[in-house]
């Protein structure tokens, strides 16, 4: 049974990544069609990046034993596409200035995940000491890719618009975190659960921020969608 709950729960928490990570389409379906990054920033999709490389190392059977985090490498490994994507498609629309700022972030990136990655396998020689160094790293990551939004939340609070933090992306933020704390615990990884118990205050916040800009038939509408899918998951543990 806890087996069972631990996968259903992983699965759960692939979908609502797979939501959030997804969720920039539209933004960059915008770009495409304006060919302006207009005031959108990368530093969000950068972030998002770093997390995923490091995560899907962490799920790896290099570092985890054999493939008990399978659905963390799952996710993260689709998350690595759909950054790289969006990152491309930033630097290849962005301003002169934008573009070496975002190439400028990209490369240290590159440059911890592999000197992570190297030290793991080289240097440290059992599962424990390679999940609580990557695991570290990630952690990092990971709070940083949570707290990223926020920049945009000082903006929808001065121009009283939701344009650049869209609820249903401040909602997929929620309930990855919520759904991720509990697959970690539910393993008893710390490493697993700790990002995502920072993560879930700050995905509130980020709630609040955007549902307070909402305008009410917006909002009744939003916490309906919200209700619904808070009945779904609560059936799947509780026919």
């Amino acid at each position: 049974m806890g087996d069972r709950l631990h996968m259903a729960v992983g699965v759960m928490g692939n979908a609502a990544s797979l939501l959030l990570y997804a969720a920039p389409i539209l933004t960059f379906k915008r770009v495409i069609k304006k060919k302006s990054t207009e005031e959108f920033s990368c530093v969000p999709y950068i972030i998002a990046l770093s997390n995923c490389l490091l995560y899907t190392w962490y799920g790896l059977p290099i570092v985890s034993v054999n493939w008990e985090n399978f659905p963390v490498v799952t996710i993260n490994g689709l998350g690595i596409l759909l950054e790289t994507s969006f990152i491309i498609i930033y630097i290849w629309f962005a301003s002169v200035s934008n573009k070496k700022q975002a190439c400028l972030m990209v490369v240290p990136v590159f440059v911890i995940f592999f000197v992570t990655a190297f030290v793991s396998t080289f240097a440290v020689h059992d599962h424990h000491h390679r999940k609580l160094l990557v695991g570290s790293v990630g952690l990092v990551a990971s709070v940083a890719m949570s707290g990223a939004p926020l920049v945009a939340a000082k903006r929808v609070i001065q121009t009283k618009s939701v344009e650049f933090m869209p609820f249903y992306l401040s909602f997929f933020s929620f309930l990855a975190c919520l759904l991720w704390m509990t697959y970690g615990l539910l393993a008893h990884d710390i490493l697993l659960a700790s990002p995502n118990l920072v993560g879930t205050p700050l995905a509130i916040t980020q709630l609040v921020s955007s549902l307070s800009k909402q305008k009410s038939t917006e909002r009744t509408k939003v916490l309906d969608l919200a209700s619904r899918l808070n009945k779904v998951i609560f059936s799947l543990f509780w026919p």
